[in-house]
């Protein structure tokens, strides 16, 4: 059986976790940063879980081997 390919751009975005859970890198924070408050930069740094089952499938196909 052949060898499965990476989306490239897929693996550059998300990873998953220990457990499986799809986990992901809010975006809007890399420019006009002098407009936003220093709260929402705050909060855009940390990661995020994805949630909706169908798009955390999808991503998953795209990503074989984790």
């Amino acid at each position: 059986m052949g060898k499965l390919k990476t989306k490239r751009g897929v693996a550059k975005r998300f990873k998953l976790s220990k457990r499986g859970k799809v986990r992901y890198s809010a975006g809007g924070k890399s420019h006009l940063a002098s407009s936003k408050k220093t709260k929402k930069i705050r909060n855009l740094k940390r990661r995020r879980t994805l949630s909706g089952k169908k798009e955390v499938r999808f991503i998953k196909s795209m990503l074989p081997y984790g």
